[in-house]
């Protein structure tokens, strides 16, 4: 896997990049102006970043995921992961047949679902699942492969399933090993 030199990383045009970014040179940005990269985060290949979308420290996009967060956004705050294959929309077509459903028609034609999508500090979505608009993914969820994420979450629960439910509640163990971690890394 190859990355993008810290000049391509600036060539790209992004809003920011934080420092020791890791973005794959098959990976596909669009918008990049609107695409913010926080410290020590990682993009691997074959994904797809457009529109609006803000990425938090530590965060790791593995390959084959698409995060499409058009006008409304997408964030990731710190500590996030998206398995392989994960797809994050912040918008949607109307798919009823009382508008057009297509990206090259004008929005006059359109009903399109608008709403921005937030995964908050801690999250991991397993590989294959799907988040749609207007979902907040709350703080310490572990999130199974093949989901169906269709609305929000409680804080610190295991999720899975089509349509998702909760299964149980997740440990938070996790916090301390962020905070020695992170004391670690001022050192």
């Amino acid at each position: 896997m190859a990355y993008l030199t810290k000049e391509q990383l600036q060539a790209v045009g992004f809003k920011a990049v934080g420092e020791n970014v890791k973005v794959s040179d098959k990976a596909s940005i669009y918008n990049p102006g609107t695409i913010v990269l926080g410290d020590h985060s990682r993009i691997d290949d074959f994904c797809i970043l457009s529109g609006k979308v803000s990425i938090g420290r530590y965060c790791h996009i593995t390959p084959m995921c698409l995060v499409a967060g058009g006008s409304p956004g997408v964030k990731l705050a710190d500590f996030c992961t998206l398995a392989y294959g994960v797809k994050v929309f912040a918008q949607s077509d109307d798919y009823s047949g009382a508008a057009m459903a297509n990206s090259l028609i004008p929005k006059k034609f359109k009903n399109e679902y608008l709403a921005e999508v937030i995964l908050e500090r801690q999250v991991i979505v397993g590989a294959g699942s799907i988040i749609f608009p207007g979902v907040t993914v709350r703080e310490g969820c572990s999130v199974g492969a093949m989901t169906l994420i269709s609305k929000s979450t409680e804080p610190w629960g295991i999720y899975a399933g089509s349509p998702m439910r909760r299964i149980k509640d997740r440990k938070q163990d996790l916090l301390e090993l962020e905070a020695q971690f992170l004391k670690e890394q001022q050192a």
